[in-house]
């Protein structure tokens, strides 16, 4: 588990986090996907509690995705030991995938919620809930998860809010009246900025229709509260969910479609008291009735929205006279995002240089943990007992002061159990420091290169957790934060190690930050760590989520093989290290290229399964390689089928460095 942060500055964190957050987390429950929602009431490892769900995790699975509605409740064990579960899987998911994720749901969400008698967990593409009562939650009543994308959506703000109401209210209805399933996407037109918004509503299929679009109901009044402006927003409950986003997110035919509002120069007029929605097929006469009386929730949407878009522009405008102009370079630079804002959250996250003087012992040498590229790291005390790790860079650290802020603002806002946690930050006396928790057992590299004892401990439960674990956090930077998140530094010492052995990514400082639609980027300044770099990267200075699935690969045949990719490469091999181990691939004879020190206890399938992702994610071809969603998926599940890869890419170091690559 993560460590403790300091009580001495965690008031700030969260002031910080609310002012400057692009996205907000409104429920029980910790922040960071998958969302899960806690509540008290905790049982014991070893208790008949956890061997009930346990019991549970063995058929539900399985039963809910063998169902035409990927739904399924079941229930365990007698009072007071007694588990009811409900299992749901997205309507557009098929029986494999739904499989996959909720076997993930009941692997994680134990531990995840701390043992607690009644926890959900949401993923994109299913929900798992199980609590000690024999039929919960109630249809309506249950608590919501909020998530949204605070974003300028457009220009035309009032009709943009307008027609989400609208599609939001439409695909509710068509999911409540429409699909037995309860499942319904929805599509509309809108303008050049933003072509199209698509939304998403979906009941457990055990719900009437009324029950259903009641449900719905309470959720979409969130709109006009929370989620105004927003380009994306979602509130999942565990009985009802909806989204919407302004770009595809769902699989399968769009059931419901509307067009593009008319162009009005002038003040909106009041809505209509039927709202129009367009249906594949149409609904049954008394469906339709019933759908008039539980539109007026959308009705009070869209006579409130502009009146709430107007107080926002006053908001907003309010904040930008704050704000410090920028370049139009900087403007236009969708990586950049230290501004005003992200000074007021540094800020608010100051330390003294005294008290991190008295937790470091003045930085004394018996407390360095080790050296980076940027500078030394050091483990310290706080006076309140808390553990902490110093990131101090050194004044010839060729981190910089805008490297220094990417992280700062790039870490502060990220919150996921994969990723290290920053805590801190310290800009006295000439100094740079940044505060993270602590993680004692340092960083991979050390267990698979440096340290002869630690190598022979890592075997291979150790090393597929920690390849999954990486896999996830990489997920959640790459498709599932707030912020859209590309590494660019992936490599072993940048992977820190729990004591529990769960991997957190670490070191952001020449990460970058995608808007939701842009796919790659070029940069003239390539900077990273030579064999980890995607060959496009070295090449030509593209970079994307692709590069990190490339670094990640690296990393993977790593683990396996206990060689470091560089190393080898300077060996009196003749190849590297990933077209040694293609070759092998090729002749069916990789196992003999795996790291002995593992345990006779090793899974062979395991071993092979994450060569072969490996292999994908090195391709030479970006557009061959996985996604990190789907990397998790094939890791997951055995029932994931995976493609052949091809060889992967290969390009000598004598080749590199005449490029002028900055190595970290």
């Amino acid at each position: 588990m993560p460590a403790t942060r300091p009580r001495m500055i965690s008031h700030r964190l969260v002031v910080s986090a609310a002012v400057v957050a692009v996205a907000a987390l409104l429920a029980p429950g910790a922040a960071g996907y998958p969302w899960q929602d806690c509540v008290d009431g905790q049982f014991a490892a070893g208790s008949k509690y956890l061997a009930n769900i346990n019991l549970l995790a063995a058929s539900l699975p399985k039963n809910a995705s063998a169902s035409p509605d990927l739904f399924a409740t079941a229930e365990a064990g007698a009072t007071p030991d007694k588990v009811w579960a409900l299992a749901l899987c997205r309507g557009d998911a098929n029986a494999t995938s739904c499989l996959s994720c909720l076997a993930q749901a009941f692997r994680d969400l134990p531990n995840v919620c701390d043992y607690s008698k009644v926890a959900t967990m949401y993923y994109d593409s299913c929900t798992l809930h199980y609590s000690n009562a024999s039929r919960d939650p109630a249809p309506v009543a249950a608590r919501t998860y909020r998530f949204w994308e605070y974003t300028n959506v457009t220009s035309e703000k009032s009709q943009f809010n307008s027609l989400v109401a609208r599609l939001v209210n439409a695909t509710a209805d068509y999911a409540a009246y429409n699909s037995t399933r309860r499942y319904a996407s929805g599509e509309a037109d809108f303008d050049r900025e933003f072509p199209k918004i698509y939304s998403w509503a979906q009941c457990t299929p055990d719900l009437t229709a009324v029950q259903c679009r009641q449900c719905l109901a309470k959720n979409m009044v969130l709109l006009p509260e929370y989620f105004v402006d927003s380009t994306g927003a979602r509130a999942l409950q565990v009985r009802c969910s909806f989204r919407y986003q302004t770009y595809s997110f769902f699989d399968g035919p769009v059931m419901v479609r509307l067009p593009a509002p008319a162009p009005s120069t002038e003040a909106p007029a009041p809505a209509p008291a039927a709202v129009p929605t367009v249906l594949t097929s149409p609904p049954p006469a008394a469906a339709s009735t019933r759908g008039r009386k539980y539109s007026v929730p959308g009705m009070v949407l869209i006579i409130l929205l502009p009146t709430l878009a107007a107080i926002n522009l006053v908001a907003c405008f309010f904040f930008w006279r704050r704000k410090r102009p920028l370049s139009k370079a900087k403007q236009s630079d969708p990586s950049y995002f230290a501004d005003e804002e992200d000074n007021e959250n540094v800020d608010s996250m100051l330390i003294d240089i005294s008290t991190l003087r008295v937790a470091t012992g003045d930085f004394a040498d018996s407390n360095k943990l080790g050296d980076g590229g940027f500078g030394a790291v050091y483990k310290g005390i706080l006076p309140d007992g808390d553990e902490i790790a110093v990131k101090r860079l050194s004044k010839s650290s060729t981190q910089g002061v805008e490297e220094l802020k990417n992280e700062l603002s790039l870490v502060a806002k990220l919150r996921h159990k994969n990723l290290v946690t920053l805590l801190g930050v310290c800009l006295e006396q000439q100094e740079r420091l940044l505060v993270y928790e602590f993680v004692p057992n340092r960083s991979l590299d050390l267990f698979l290169f440096a340290d002869v004892e630690k190598h022979v401990e890592l075997d291979w439960e150790k090393r597929y957790k920690i390849i999954n674990g990486v896999a996830r956090g990489l997920q959640y930077l790459h498709e599932d934060s707030q912020l859209r998140v590309v590494h660019r530094d992936l490599k072993a010492s940048n992977i820190l190690l729990d004591k529990e052995m769960n991997p957190k990514i670490s070191d952001f400082g020449i990460a970058r930050l995608f808007a939701q639609d842009q796919t790659h980027g070029i940069t003239n300044r390539v900077i990273g760590s030579y064999g980890y770099m995607a060959p496009e990267y070295v090449m030509r200075g593209n970079y994307s989520v692709k590069s990190d699935s490339f670094s990640f690969g690296v990393m993977v045949l790593e683990i396996v093989t206990g060689k470091k990719n560089n190393d080898y490469s300077n060996s009196k091999e003749s190849q590297d290290l990933l077209n040694a181990i293609w070759e092998r691939w090729m002749a069916r004879t990789v196992l003999d290229m795996m790291d002995p020190s593992m345990n006779a206890s090793f899974s062979e399938s395991g071993v092979l399964r994450c060569i072969h992702i490996g292999l994908l994610c090195v391709q030479e071809n970006p557009a061959d390689r996985p996604l990190m969603s789907s990397v998790v998926m094939m890791l997951g599940s055995d029932t994931v089928s995976l493609s052949a890869p091809s060889r992967p890419a290969f390009y000598a170091k004598k080749a590199s460095n005449n490029l002028g690559i900055t190595s970290t």
